[in-house]
């Protein structure tokens, strides 16, 4: 991969995860552990990972268990907050970390919220990109999803076992240039949704989008399409597969935040508005919100320098 540092293998418990390591890390600044969303790998902060080091941060990039170069097993009950952040606390010890500072974007986000909250001894602290933190509803999320945007949603949707893997594997190099799409104007949101959320029925019955609306070159796209035509699309969506079980999990636990920590969300993010970060205050007392003008979900993508000057301008001010 251009321009990204070669994968070093890390046998963190029951699972080897890839790792992509730059800088050396000024003495008394933890490391910061990147963690990529759905449907991504550890490639998607190509563009963070040299500024951050030079930044002064060793920087570690992982692939999630399930993608890219990572173990994948199986079982979808492996891919749960609490064995996904497990495996974080893994990582760490097995690299002789005490503690890091996460970085997420989209499920990543979510995974690294919940690190804050399950492990916080291992935190120094939390970004959040796209994903706000949320407290807990008070039914099954997928019930919210299914009555609110109809039972066509696509986290509802990827609950079928096997369906949505074989659809997006059935032409991959259509699949990335479908998803990595520019974000659409807000004035146009309220006529999109909830169509826009049915990703399966979009995918199956639409064409290839021209790659003047597309957000990744067709250089960095075929690093993704070449990674999920090795991996699949299986462990991935076995996140999805979670979303009830998280919510369960969480039931009974303390849901704040006591690491400082950084949300920073996109203006035009239709699937994580800004607005939906309303409130994060009262479970992370110490916490600052950016939000990125012109961008949609795809920040490090879409918006690379802004979002580089955000993160290293907190974490220089904090750490």
């Amino acid at each position: 991969m251009k321009d990204f540092p070669e994968p070093i293998f890390v046998q963190a418990g029951d699972v080897r995860l890839a790792t992509y390591q730059a800088g050396e890390g000024a003495p008394g600044r933890p490391p910061i552990i990147l963690v990529h969303g759905w449907p991504e790998l550890a490639y998607s902060w190509k563009n963070q990972m040299g500024p951050l080091a030079k930044a002064g941060f060793k920087v570690i990039a992982i692939d999630l268990k399930g993608f890219g170069a990572s173990d994948a097993p199986e079982d979808k009950t492996l891919y749960d907050a609490a064995h996904i952040t497990g495996d974080f606390v893994a990582l760490l010890d097995a690299l002789g970390i005490e503690k890091a500072i996460f970085c997420g974007h989209d499920w990543g986000g979510a995974l690294v919220w919940a690190m804050g909250q399950l492990h916080p001894e291992r935190v120094a602290g939390v970004i959040g990109v796209s994903t706000p933190l949320r407290p807990r509803p008070p039914v099954p999320p997928l019930q919210i999803l299914a009555k609110r945007f109809t039972p066509n949603h696509y986290i509802v949707r990827f609950q079928e076992e096997d369906a949505p893997e074989k659809l997006f594997e059935s032409d991959v190099e259509r699949f990335f240039p479908f998803i990595f799409r520019k974000p659409a104007p807000r004035e146009r949101w309220l006529a999109l949704i909830p169509g826009v959320f049915d990703l399966m029925s979009r995918f199956a019955e639409g064409g290839a989008p021209k790659m003047e609306d597309v957000v990744l070159s067709r250089e960095d796209l075929q690093v993704y399409i070449d990674a999920y035509k090795k991996s699949g699309f299986r462990g991935g969506i076995n996140i999805y597969r979670n979303v009830d079980c998280n919510w369960a999990l969480m039931e009974g636990r303390e849901q704040t935040i006591a690491a400082p920590s950084l949300w920073i969300g996109a203006e035009l993010d239709l699937f994580l508005p800004p607005e939906s970060a309303e409130g994060m205050e009262a479970l992370i007392p110490d916490l600052e919100k950016r939000v990125l003008s012109g961008c949609g979900h795809w920040v490090m993508w879409e918006k690379p320098e802004q979002l580089n000057a955000a993160i290293t301008d907190w974490l220089k001010r904090r750490f």
